[in-house]
Parts: structure tokens; sequence; C-alpha cells
């Protein structure tokens, strides 16, 4: 299978293209920096695209077999000023609008579309277990989310196979959220966020990678997944199994006012829970590779 990951050079791009290139396909990623997307897994190529230009999209994705579109900035890169908040939605919509309609400017065009996309569509739900027949809930972004998810739909109009992968907290040691939750249970300050009931959907990196690739390779699936682990836990459940992966004490608590002080708006990323379950993921046949927190805390920090 040939397949083209766009924004390939960050967290979970990176980890896909080492996987799919391991399994024997051939795959080329996208970035809007080549000279500075550091090296890349053998066998992987590189290709600029600035995340907007369909045409130029279009020459990347001729004759490939399918697509992966992972571009988006970070949402807790910095503070949601309204100009973030912009930056967020328009690098998420903007870019899937460019993907659909370089797939209907291809002649030869791929016949599987994954889309990222988030479980922050679901919204602050406290307890309730969300699947992916769940509604979409209120706020900035599952707005966001919703916007995005619609940017892509066109692909399946043109008949192409198009996969939603509505992904979780991403646990990995070379980046995303795991390297700042460790730092300060490394210093001995440790503890629950916000009181530590609001629950928590985490996925392994070795099982995001590995979801996104059972679904490029399973002909029969299509729509939404949720790609987080099969085990939610609250907050101070996870604060408890990655101190004792850690050895180290999980006490001092976070308390929420000060966190909407520091961050604003964004608080909410650590404030308010998702309960996401993997429902179609493991219907489709999936098998975790770490499905319970503990032990995939010290599969990544031993």
């Amino acid at each position: 299978m040939r397949v083209v990951i766009t924004g390939g050079s960050g967290l979970v791009g990176r980890a896909l293209a080492a996987e799919l290139a391991g399994a024997g396909h051939e795959v080329g990623v996208t970035s809007r920096s080549p000279g500075s997307a550091g090296e890349l897994p053998a066998g992987v190529e590189m290709a600029e695209w600035d995340t907007a230009s369909a045409s130029q999209l279009a020459e990347l994705i001729e004759g490939v077999d399918a697509v992966v579109h992972l571009t988006g900035e970070g949402i807790a890169d910095g503070r949601w000023t309204e100009e973030r908040k912009r930056r967020i939605r328009d690098s998420r919509v903007r870019s899937t609008a460019a993907v659909a309609e370089a797939l209907a400017a291809a002649d030869s065009r791929p016949a599987v579309l994954v889309q990222a996309s988030g479980i922050d569509y679901y919204g602050a739900r406290g307890d309730e277990e969300v699947t992916e027949a769940s509604p979409p809930g209120e706020g900035f972004l599952p707005e966001v989310c919703v916007a995005w998810e619609e940017a892509g739909a066109a692909a399946e109009e043109l008949g192409v196979r198009r996969i939603i992968a509505r992904t979780g907290v991403v646990l990995s040691t070379d980046g995303g959220a795991l390297p700042e939750m460790v730092l300060p249970f490394k210093l001995f300050a440790g503890g629950p966020v916000a009181g530590g009931s609001q629950w928590m959907s985490w996925i392994h990196l070795e099982d995001e990678v590995g979801a996104i690739r059972f679904l490029l390779e399973e002909p029969a699936v299509s729509g939404p997944y949720n790609l987080v682990a099969p085990r939610p836990v609250r907050n101070r459940d996870f604060g408890r199994a990655l101190g004792r992966a850690l050895h180290r004490p999980s006490l001092l608590p976070v308390p929420g006012l000060a966190l909407k002080v520091l961050y604003g708006e964004m608080a909410s990323l650590l404030i308010d829970g998702r309960r996401a379950l993997p429902r179609r993921l493991l219907e489709a046949g999936y098998t975790f590779r770490h499905p319970d927190v503990a032990e995939a805390l010290v599969d990544l920090l031993r």
C-alpha cells in the first residue's frame, strides 16, 4: 500500500510512518517545513505541503492508495486568545477542506482517507460514557471538531472510504502530554488535578498507530472511531498509577482555580473530563496492546 501522511513530522505521524514502513508499505509524509522536520524513519520520503494548496497536494497523492490527514495546530501550545482559537480552528478545517479538494482533483485518487479528529467532539459530559453514537457537545472544542469532520465529508461523495479517528490523550515519552505530567512527579510535587474526579480517556502511542494501521487495512470499516483505551480512568487514579511507575508519591493537589488563573479557557482541557469508549474499534476486531493504564505507564517509563 502507498500511503501519504499529512502532518507526518509530528508525534503520531512519525510513529505511524515507522509502523507502516516497517510493515512493508510505501510511505510519504508532508510538512510545511521539510528542512526543519528532523530525521524520518528509514524508507520514508518527505515532501513539502503548505496545508492550504489543494493543487499542490493533489500532485502528491496522485496514484497513492491512502491518505492519513493529521495536520492541525496543537490545542495546548498556548493560552487560548481569540487569535490562537482562530488558528486552532483554521489549521484543522481549512487543511481538511484542501484535502477533500485534492482528492477531487486527483485523476487516480486514493481509496481511503483517515481523518484526524478528537474526543473533544463530545464535550464535557461528567460521568457519562460516550461512544461514536453520542451526539456532539457544546463549546469551543466540540464546535471545532464538528466543523473539522464536516470539512472532509466531500471525500465520501467521491467514493473514498473515510475514517474519522477521534483520538484521546496520546501517551508517549517522545512528546504530547505525558512529559509535562511527569515533571512535577519527578519533583515530588505530583497529585490530583482540580479534585481528580474527572475522567481521562487515554491511549498508548503504540495503540494509536496500531489502530490507525488496522483501520487502513480493514476494507469494511468507515465512519467515526474513538481511538482511546477501553479503560478510561479518573484523573486521581491516573496520577496514582503515574506516581507508582515513577516511584513517587501522588499527594499534592492542583486546585482548579489556579489552573483557570494560569491558563484561562484552556484550563478546560485539564478540568473537564471525557469518558470515551472505543466501542466501534473493539467491534471491528482491534486488540489493544496496552488496555490498562498502569501497565501502559510502566511500559513507557521503565
